[in-house]
Protein backbone atom coordinates (compact mmCIF):
# COMPACT_ATOMS: atom_id res chain seq x y z
CA UNK A 1 0.00 0.00 0.00
CA UNK A 2 2.63 1.95 0.95
CA UNK A 3 4.88 1.48 -2.19
CA UNK A 4 1.73 2.41 -4.35
CA UNK A 5 1.09 5.56 -2.62
CA UNK A 6 5.06 6.23 -4.00
CA UNK A 7 4.54 5.66 -7.06
CA UNK A 8 1.70 7.68 -7.65
CA UNK A 9 3.44 10.76 -5.87
CA UNK A 10 5.93 9.80 -8.23
CA UNK A 11 3.16 9.62 -11.15
CA UNK A 12 1.73 13.32 -9.87
CA UNK A 13 4.83 15.06 -9.63
CA UNK A 14 5.88 14.11 -13.46
CA UNK A 15 2.49 14.45 -14.50
CA UNK A 16 1.98 18.21 -13.12
CA UNK A 17 5.79 18.95 -13.86
CA UNK A 18 5.00 18.23 -17.84
CA UNK A 19 1.32 20.09 -18.19
CA UNK A 20 2.58 23.26 -16.23
CA UNK A 21 5.75 23.47 -19.04
CA UNK A 22 5.18 26.29 -21.75
CA UNK A 23 6.54 23.61 -24.17
CA UNK A 24 2.89 21.55 -23.46
CA UNK A 25 1.10 24.64 -23.88
CA UNK A 26 2.33 25.40 -26.88
CA UNK A 27 2.06 21.65 -28.32
CA UNK A 28 -1.53 21.54 -27.31
CA UNK A 29 -2.24 25.06 -28.64
CA UNK A 30 -0.58 24.67 -31.65
CA UNK A 31 -2.47 22.78 -33.99
CA UNK A 32 -5.69 25.31 -32.71
CA UNK A 33 -3.68 28.12 -33.52
CA UNK A 34 -2.68 27.48 -36.55
CA UNK A 35 -6.73 26.40 -37.66
CA UNK A 36 -7.33 29.98 -36.39
CA UNK A 37 -4.98 31.17 -37.88
CA UNK A 38 -5.55 29.42 -41.07
CA UNK A 39 -9.12 30.37 -41.38
CA UNK A 40 -8.91 34.15 -40.37
CA UNK A 41 -6.36 34.53 -42.87
CA UNK A 42 -8.50 32.97 -45.58
CA UNK A 43 -11.38 34.96 -44.56
CA UNK A 44 -10.05 37.94 -44.57
CA UNK A 45 -8.20 36.82 -47.74
CA UNK A 46 -12.10 36.07 -49.38
CA UNK A 47 -13.37 39.71 -48.09
CA UNK A 48 -10.74 41.35 -49.61
CA UNK A 49 -11.00 40.07 -52.67
CA UNK A 50 -14.90 39.31 -53.23
CA UNK A 51 -15.37 42.67 -54.21
CA UNK A 52 -11.99 42.90 -56.97
CA UNK A 53 -13.76 39.55 -58.23
CA UNK A 54 -17.45 40.74 -58.75
CA UNK A 55 -19.28 41.23 -62.09
CA UNK A 56 -21.80 43.82 -63.01
CA UNK A 57 -24.96 43.38 -64.92
CA UNK A 58 -26.26 45.82 -67.21
CA UNK A 59 -29.15 46.17 -69.60
CA UNK A 60 -31.48 48.57 -70.96
CA UNK A 61 -34.84 46.14 -70.46
CA UNK A 62 -34.47 45.99 -66.93
CA UNK A 63 -36.53 42.35 -67.05
CA UNK A 64 -33.49 41.39 -69.14
CA UNK A 65 -30.93 41.74 -66.31
CA UNK A 66 -33.99 40.67 -63.91
CA UNK A 67 -33.81 37.44 -65.30
CA UNK A 68 -29.86 36.64 -65.16
CA UNK A 69 -29.83 38.08 -61.34
CA UNK A 70 -32.74 35.84 -60.13
CA UNK A 71 -30.59 32.71 -61.18
CA UNK A 72 -28.32 34.14 -58.58
CA UNK A 73 -24.84 33.44 -60.57
CA UNK A 74 -21.92 33.50 -58.82
CA UNK A 75 -19.83 36.70 -58.06
CA UNK A 76 -22.67 39.02 -59.80
CA UNK A 77 -23.47 42.26 -57.94
CA UNK A 78 -26.75 44.09 -58.65
CA UNK A 79 -25.85 47.17 -56.98
CA UNK A 80 -23.93 48.63 -60.29
CA UNK A 81 -26.79 49.70 -63.07
CA UNK A 82 -25.24 51.84 -65.86
CA UNK A 83 -21.88 51.31 -67.93
CA UNK A 84 -20.46 54.67 -66.70
CA UNK A 85 -20.42 53.66 -63.05
CA UNK A 86 -19.00 49.96 -64.07
CA UNK A 87 -16.34 51.87 -65.79
CA UNK A 88 -15.04 53.77 -62.38
CA UNK A 89 -15.79 50.74 -60.52
CA UNK A 90 -13.31 48.44 -63.02
CA UNK A 91 -11.01 51.36 -63.46
CA UNK A 92 -10.35 51.18 -59.23
CA UNK A 93 -10.02 47.57 -59.01
CA UNK A 94 -13.36 46.98 -57.51
CA UNK A 95 -15.18 45.20 -59.99
CA UNK A 96 -13.34 42.17 -62.21
CA UNK A 97 -15.74 43.64 -64.96
CA UNK A 98 -18.92 44.36 -66.46
CA UNK A 99 -21.67 42.36 -68.58
CA UNK A 100 -23.81 44.65 -70.92
CA UNK A 101 -27.31 42.45 -71.74
CA UNK A 102 -28.71 43.51 -75.46
CA UNK A 103 -31.06 42.46 -78.02
CA UNK A 104 -29.84 43.12 -81.81
CA UNK A 105 -32.51 42.16 -84.68
CA UNK A 106 -34.47 39.89 -82.12
CA UNK A 107 -31.35 38.39 -81.51
CA UNK A 108 -30.21 38.57 -77.74
CA UNK A 109 -26.50 39.36 -76.65
CA UNK A 110 -24.17 40.11 -74.12
CA UNK A 111 -20.57 41.94 -74.48
CA UNK A 112 -18.33 41.29 -71.68
CA UNK A 113 -15.62 44.18 -70.66
CA UNK A 114 -12.91 43.53 -67.97
CA UNK A 115 -9.24 43.09 -67.06
CA UNK A 116 -9.26 39.00 -67.47
CA UNK A 117 -11.31 36.85 -69.23
CA UNK A 118 -15.31 35.90 -67.86
CA UNK A 119 -14.57 33.12 -65.47
CA UNK A 120 -16.28 29.14 -66.80
CA UNK A 121 -18.53 28.85 -64.32
CA UNK A 122 -20.06 32.32 -64.92
CA UNK A 123 -19.82 32.15 -68.48
CA UNK A 124 -21.78 29.18 -68.62
CA UNK A 125 -24.63 30.31 -66.73
CA UNK A 126 -24.83 33.59 -68.59
CA UNK A 127 -24.62 31.36 -72.03
CA UNK A 128 -27.87 29.13 -70.32
CA UNK A 129 -29.61 31.70 -69.27
CA UNK A 130 -29.16 33.86 -72.81
CA UNK A 131 -30.13 30.37 -74.19
CA UNK A 132 -33.30 29.97 -72.09
CA UNK A 133 -34.37 33.78 -72.95
CA UNK A 134 -33.58 33.35 -76.37
CA UNK A 135 -35.40 30.31 -77.26
CA UNK A 136 -38.74 32.29 -75.19
CA UNK A 137 -38.12 34.99 -77.44
CA UNK A 138 -38.16 32.60 -80.56
CA UNK A 139 -41.38 30.81 -79.36
CA UNK A 140 -43.66 34.04 -79.13
CA UNK A 141 -42.08 35.67 -82.32
CA UNK A 142 -43.34 32.43 -83.99
CA UNK A 143 -46.72 32.25 -82.08
CA UNK A 144 -46.00 28.54 -81.76
CA UNK A 145 -48.88 26.99 -79.50
CA UNK A 146 -48.07 25.35 -76.18
CA UNK A 147 -48.24 22.14 -77.70
CA UNK A 148 -45.73 22.76 -80.65
CA UNK A 149 -43.69 24.64 -77.57
CA UNK A 150 -43.71 21.30 -75.50
CA UNK A 151 -42.77 19.33 -78.58
CA UNK A 152 -39.91 21.57 -79.62
CA UNK A 153 -38.38 21.58 -75.55
CA UNK A 154 -37.86 17.73 -75.54
CA UNK A 155 -34.18 16.85 -74.96
CA UNK A 156 -32.93 13.53 -74.52
CA UNK A 157 -31.52 12.28 -71.60
CA UNK A 158 -28.39 11.05 -69.76
CA UNK A 159 -27.93 9.46 -66.24
CA UNK A 160 -25.22 8.18 -64.78
CA UNK A 161 -25.72 5.52 -62.31
CA UNK A 162 -22.09 5.96 -59.74
CA UNK A 163 -22.23 4.11 -56.38
CA UNK A 164 -21.44 7.14 -54.04
CA UNK A 165 -20.75 5.61 -51.16
CA UNK A 166 -18.17 3.25 -52.44
CA UNK A 167 -15.98 6.28 -54.02
CA UNK A 168 -16.74 8.29 -50.38
CA UNK A 169 -15.48 4.94 -48.50
CA UNK A 170 -12.56 4.84 -50.38
CA UNK A 171 -11.41 8.92 -49.70
CA UNK A 172 -12.53 8.12 -46.49
CA UNK A 173 -9.85 5.45 -46.33
CA UNK A 174 -7.13 7.43 -47.79
CA UNK A 175 -7.70 10.71 -45.48
CA UNK A 176 -7.60 8.32 -42.60
CA UNK A 177 -5.11 6.12 -43.84
CA UNK A 178 -2.23 10.12 -43.53
CA UNK A 179 -4.49 10.64 -40.59
CA UNK A 180 -3.69 8.09 -38.44
CA UNK A 181 0.04 7.52 -39.86
CA UNK A 182 0.67 10.68 -39.13
CA UNK A 183 -1.04 11.24 -35.97
CA UNK A 184 1.02 7.98 -34.98
CA UNK A 185 4.78 9.55 -36.07
CA UNK A 186 4.29 12.82 -34.57
CA UNK A 187 3.02 11.57 -31.29
CA UNK A 188 5.76 9.21 -30.16
CA UNK A 189 8.42 10.94 -31.76
CA UNK A 190 7.22 13.84 -29.54
CA UNK A 191 6.92 11.92 -26.38
CA UNK A 192 9.57 9.93 -27.27
CA UNK A 193 11.80 13.07 -26.72
CA UNK A 194 9.99 14.20 -23.67
CA UNK A 195 10.43 10.73 -21.91
CA UNK A 196 14.10 10.30 -22.78
CA UNK A 197 15.01 13.29 -21.37
CA UNK A 198 12.86 13.31 -18.27
CA UNK A 199 14.72 10.07 -17.72
CA UNK A 200 18.27 11.30 -18.25
CA UNK A 201 17.72 14.27 -16.52
CA UNK A 202 17.76 12.46 -13.23
CA UNK A 203 21.20 10.65 -14.35
CA UNK A 204 23.64 10.67 -11.72
CA UNK A 205 22.46 12.86 -9.79
CA UNK A 206 22.60 12.37 -5.33
CA UNK A 207 18.62 12.59 -5.03
CA UNK A 208 18.33 9.23 -6.98
CA UNK A 209 20.09 7.69 -4.30
CA UNK A 210 17.77 8.78 -1.64
CA UNK A 211 14.72 8.04 -4.03
CA UNK A 212 16.03 4.56 -4.20
CA UNK A 213 16.93 4.37 -0.50
CA UNK A 214 12.62 5.28 0.45
CA UNK A 215 11.19 3.51 -2.58
CA UNK A 216 11.77 0.56 -5.05
CA UNK A 217 13.27 1.23 -8.40
CA UNK A 218 10.46 -0.50 -10.31
CA UNK A 219 7.79 1.46 -8.18
CA UNK A 220 9.54 4.91 -9.44
CA UNK A 221 10.46 3.90 -12.71
CA UNK A 222 6.42 3.04 -13.21
CA UNK A 223 5.42 6.51 -11.71
CA UNK A 224 7.72 8.06 -14.10
CA UNK A 225 6.27 6.19 -16.98
CA UNK A 226 2.63 7.05 -15.34
CA UNK A 227 2.92 10.81 -15.53
CA UNK A 228 4.10 10.78 -18.72
CA UNK A 229 1.20 8.65 -19.69
CA UNK A 230 -1.40 10.61 -18.32
CA UNK A 231 -0.11 13.54 -20.31
CA UNK A 232 -0.37 11.83 -23.65
CA UNK A 233 -4.17 10.86 -22.83
CA UNK A 234 -4.48 15.21 -21.51
CA UNK A 235 -3.23 15.96 -24.74
CA UNK A 236 -5.25 13.41 -26.34
CA UNK A 237 -8.61 14.42 -24.73
CA UNK A 238 -7.99 17.55 -25.20
CA UNK A 239 -7.94 17.58 -29.32
CA UNK A 240 -11.48 15.34 -29.04
CA UNK A 241 -12.62 17.98 -26.72
CA UNK A 242 -11.08 21.25 -29.05
CA UNK A 243 -12.53 18.80 -32.05
CA UNK A 244 -15.79 18.57 -30.96
CA UNK A 245 -16.02 22.37 -29.81
CA UNK A 246 -14.60 23.29 -33.50
CA UNK A 247 -17.27 21.24 -35.05
CA UNK A 248 -19.92 22.50 -33.02
CA UNK A 249 -19.26 26.19 -33.42
CA UNK A 250 -18.65 25.45 -37.24
CA UNK A 251 -22.44 23.93 -37.46
CA UNK A 252 -23.55 26.92 -35.69
CA UNK A 253 -21.99 28.95 -38.91
CA UNK A 254 -24.83 28.99 -41.92
CA UNK A 255 -21.77 28.75 -44.77
CA UNK A 256 -19.50 26.22 -42.73
CA UNK A 257 -22.89 24.25 -41.89
CA UNK A 258 -23.67 23.87 -45.27
CA UNK A 259 -20.28 22.66 -46.27
CA UNK A 260 -20.35 20.61 -43.83
CA UNK A 261 -23.42 19.03 -44.81
CA UNK A 262 -22.28 18.35 -48.08
CA UNK A 263 -19.42 16.13 -47.24
CA UNK A 264 -20.81 14.74 -44.17
CA UNK A 265 -20.52 10.97 -45.50
CA UNK A 266 -17.02 11.72 -46.09
CA UNK A 267 -16.34 13.28 -42.45
CA UNK A 268 -18.74 10.21 -40.79
CA UNK A 269 -16.15 8.12 -42.69
CA UNK A 270 -13.09 9.46 -41.41
CA UNK A 271 -14.21 9.75 -37.98
CA UNK A 272 -15.80 5.79 -37.82
CA UNK A 273 -12.31 4.91 -38.75
CA UNK A 274 -10.21 7.25 -36.34
CA UNK A 275 -12.66 6.87 -32.88
CA UNK A 276 -12.12 3.04 -32.91
CA UNK A 277 -9.66 0.18 -31.98
CA UNK A 278 -6.99 2.55 -33.57
CA UNK A 279 -7.04 4.86 -30.58
CA UNK A 280 -5.94 1.53 -28.84
CA UNK A 281 -3.41 1.18 -30.88
CA UNK A 282 -2.08 4.92 -30.92
CA UNK A 283 -2.45 4.39 -26.89
CA UNK A 284 -0.51 1.12 -27.02
CA UNK A 285 2.37 2.14 -29.61
CA UNK A 286 3.01 5.50 -27.53
CA UNK A 287 3.64 2.96 -24.05
CA UNK A 288 6.08 0.88 -26.21
CA UNK A 289 7.51 3.75 -27.44
CA UNK A 290 7.70 5.41 -24.28
CA UNK A 291 9.13 2.70 -22.32
CA UNK A 292 12.37 2.48 -25.30
CA UNK A 293 12.64 6.11 -24.71
CA UNK A 294 13.04 5.82 -20.76
CA UNK A 295 15.31 2.81 -21.16
CA UNK A 296 17.93 4.97 -23.76
CA UNK A 297 17.55 7.75 -21.06
CA UNK A 298 18.68 5.93 -18.68
CA UNK A 299 21.38 4.64 -20.89
CA UNK A 300 23.04 8.18 -21.36
CA UNK A 301 25.98 8.79 -19.42
CA UNK A 302 24.86 11.90 -18.20
CA UNK A 303 22.12 14.03 -18.08
CA UNK A 304 23.53 16.73 -20.40
CA UNK A 305 23.42 14.02 -22.86
CA UNK A 306 19.00 13.82 -22.64
CA UNK A 307 19.20 15.45 -26.27
CA UNK A 308 20.86 12.20 -27.60
CA UNK A 309 18.49 9.76 -25.78
CA UNK A 310 15.59 10.15 -27.90
CA UNK A 311 17.85 8.85 -31.20
CA UNK A 312 17.30 5.49 -30.96
CA UNK A 313 13.28 5.59 -30.63
CA UNK A 314 13.36 8.37 -33.59
CA UNK A 315 15.24 6.04 -35.36
CA UNK A 316 12.62 3.59 -34.72
CA UNK A 317 9.71 5.35 -35.22
CA UNK A 318 10.82 6.70 -38.49
CA UNK A 319 11.16 3.02 -39.86
CA UNK A 320 7.64 2.32 -39.27
CA UNK A 321 6.57 5.76 -40.50
CA UNK A 322 8.40 5.29 -43.81
CA UNK A 323 7.67 1.50 -43.98
CA UNK A 324 3.93 2.46 -44.56
CA UNK A 325 4.25 4.56 -47.38
CA UNK A 326 4.86 1.85 -50.23
CA UNK A 327 1.87 -0.19 -49.59
CA UNK A 328 -0.68 2.48 -48.96
CA UNK A 329 -2.37 1.36 -52.06
CA UNK A 330 -1.28 -2.34 -51.28
CA UNK A 331 -2.88 -3.18 -47.72
CA UNK A 332 -3.64 -6.51 -48.30
CA UNK A 333 -0.13 -7.14 -49.26
CA UNK A 334 1.84 -9.95 -46.82
CA UNK A 335 4.40 -7.99 -45.53
CA UNK A 336 1.63 -5.52 -44.41
CA UNK A 337 -0.11 -8.50 -42.19
CA UNK A 338 3.24 -9.41 -41.03
CA UNK A 339 4.20 -6.33 -39.99
CA UNK A 340 1.04 -5.69 -38.41
CA UNK A 341 2.10 -8.35 -35.55
CA UNK A 342 5.67 -6.93 -34.82
CA UNK A 343 5.42 -4.81 -32.01
CA UNK A 344 6.53 -0.93 -32.91
CA UNK A 345 5.66 -1.63 -36.09
CA UNK A 346 1.90 -2.71 -35.38
CA UNK A 347 1.26 0.82 -34.09
CA UNK A 348 1.66 1.65 -37.67
CA UNK A 349 0.24 -1.48 -39.57
CA UNK A 350 -2.78 -3.06 -38.05
CA UNK A 351 -4.91 0.69 -38.01
CA UNK A 352 -3.68 0.28 -41.60
CA UNK A 353 -5.40 -3.14 -41.86
CA UNK A 354 -8.48 -2.23 -39.73
CA UNK A 355 -8.89 1.15 -41.69
CA UNK A 356 -9.43 -1.16 -44.91
CA UNK A 357 -11.44 -3.51 -43.18
CA UNK A 358 -9.05 -6.46 -43.88
CA UNK A 359 -8.33 -7.26 -40.14
CA UNK A 360 -11.28 -9.20 -38.81
CA UNK A 361 -11.47 -9.30 -35.05
CA UNK A 362 -9.31 -12.19 -33.38
CA UNK A 363 -6.40 -10.57 -35.63
CA UNK A 364 -6.92 -7.46 -34.04
CA UNK A 365 -7.20 -9.17 -30.95
CA UNK A 366 -4.08 -11.71 -31.45
CA UNK A 367 -1.74 -8.28 -32.51
CA UNK A 368 -2.86 -6.32 -29.25
CA UNK A 369 -2.33 -9.59 -27.15
CA UNK A 370 1.26 -9.45 -28.74
CA UNK A 371 1.88 -6.07 -28.16
CA UNK A 372 0.49 -6.07 -24.44
CA UNK A 373 3.30 -8.99 -23.58
CA UNK A 374 5.89 -6.92 -24.88
CA UNK A 375 4.84 -3.73 -22.94
CA UNK A 376 4.92 -6.31 -19.68
CA UNK A 377 8.30 -7.70 -20.79
CA UNK A 378 9.87 -4.50 -21.16
CA UNK A 379 8.22 -3.04 -18.11
CA UNK A 380 9.77 -6.11 -16.54
CA UNK A 381 13.37 -5.99 -17.93
CA UNK A 382 13.92 -1.99 -17.72
CA UNK A 383 12.61 -1.87 -14.23
CA UNK A 384 15.07 -4.86 -12.90
CA UNK A 385 18.25 -2.73 -14.44
CA UNK A 386 16.32 0.70 -13.85
CA UNK A 387 18.13 1.51 -10.42
CA UNK A 388 21.94 0.09 -11.75
CA UNK A 389 21.32 2.28 -15.13
CA UNK A 390 20.46 5.55 -13.07
CA UNK A 391 23.33 5.05 -10.42
CA UNK A 392 26.37 4.59 -12.89
CA UNK A 393 28.67 7.31 -13.82
CA UNK A 394 30.87 6.14 -16.46
CA UNK A 395 31.47 8.32 -19.37
CA UNK A 396 30.88 6.01 -22.09
CA UNK A 397 28.47 6.92 -25.20
CA UNK A 398 24.55 5.61 -25.49
CA UNK A 399 25.64 3.35 -27.90
CA UNK A 400 28.43 1.75 -26.30
CA UNK A 401 26.07 1.27 -22.79
CA UNK A 402 22.94 -0.26 -25.17
CA UNK A 403 25.66 -2.71 -26.88
CA UNK A 404 27.24 -3.67 -23.24
CA UNK A 405 24.08 -3.97 -21.97
CA UNK A 406 23.20 -6.37 -25.04
CA UNK A 407 26.45 -8.29 -24.10
CA UNK A 408 25.69 -8.47 -20.24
Amino acid sequence: MKAMLKTWIVTAETYLRQIKSWSFLFMVLGPFLMLGLTIGISYLSANSNSSSQEVAVIAKSAPLRQGLLDQHPSNVTAKIKTVGAAKKALKKNHLAGYLVLSTDQQTLRADYHGNNQLNKGLQAQVQNYLTQAQQAANYQQAKLTTKQRQLLQRTPTLKQHISASTGTANLAKTISFWLIVTMIYIILITYASITAQEIASDKGTKIMEIVFSSTTAVSYFIGKIGGILLVILTQIAIYLLGGWAVYSWAMSRVQLRDLINQYHPLIQGVLANLLNLNLVYLFIGVVLFTLVAAYSGALVAKAEDASKAAQPVTMLGMVGFFATFPFQNNLGALPVKIMSYIPFLSSYFMPMRIIDGSAGLGTQVLSLVIALATIALLGWGIGRQYQHLMLQTDNGSLWQHLFKRQRD
